[in-house]
């Protein structure tokens, strides 16, 4: 007769990453070089209407069109970036102009 183990069975089957992050109670990770995720924000190059250096922010489409200001990431001017969205949803893109 084998004599009973007080260790946990050993998992056979691998889990995958969602698995594991409920098992854990962990956030979902980002992984570089995959496709955008859900809840993330894109980034989008802009090119700075008072300086004319292009640098990269993050955009949240996921409550539609948007306009706010921001200060550029090289000069420090306040830029009004506006981003719209067509019928169905999908970003048009992003532009930058003098506050």
């Amino acid at each position: 007769m084998k004599p009973k183990s007080s260790l946990p069975a050993i998992l056979t089957v691998p889990l995958d990453a969602e698995e594991i992050d409920a098992l854990y109670g962990l956030e979902p990770a980002f992984e570089p070089g995959a496709e955008s995720s859900p809840g993330l924000a894109p980034f989008v190059t802009v090119q700075c209407p008072y300086c004319g250096e292009s640098f990269e922010t993050a955009v949240d489409w996921s409550a539609g069109s948007f306009r706010y200001i921001e200060d550029c990431h090289v000069c420090c001017q306040p830029i009004e970036l506006a981003g719209d969205i067509d019928d169905e949803g999908a970003p048009l893109g992003v532009t930058a102009a003098r506050s």
